[in-house]
């Protein structure tokens, strides 16, 4: 099982993401949360737990972690205590940037999914 522990919906990926991550088994969506940047340090820590037991849940071969780098941190440091496999999509990011009717600036992103790197 894959778990895709991030913000980016495995339904929106390319093809090639898809078949790098379904090497591991079936992939799972669990959405990344918002973190609020008050919170305290133990309340991230609660937040950490509480996602890493729901992860530890789906016995995954592979889990790719992404989002709020506070969160990714202590969920990265405790699969891997746990002898889980973690990743991050590593991607080229295109970007062009045009100028519309209204004469304002315009950017548009674009990801070209490259390979999964371990943590």
């Amino acid at each position: 099982m894959f778990v895709n522990f991030s913000d980016h919906p495995s339904s929106l990926w390319s093809e090639n993401q898809r078949k790098e991550a379904e090497k591991y088994g079936e992939i799972v969506d669990l959405k990344f949360p918002s973190v609020n940047p008050d919170d305290s340090r133990d309340n991230l820590i609660r937040l950490a737990e509480c996602y890493i037991q729901q992860i530890l849940k789906f016995k995954p071969q592979c889990v790719m972690c992404q989002g709020e780098m506070g969160l990714v941190y202590h969920v990265v440091r405790k699969l891997k205590e746990e002898d889980v496999k973690v990743v991050a999509a590593c991607s080229h990011r295109m970007v062009e940037e045009t100028i519309d009717a209204d004469n304002n600036s315009v950017k548009s992103s674009k990801f070209v999914f490259i390979q999964f790197r371990e943590y």
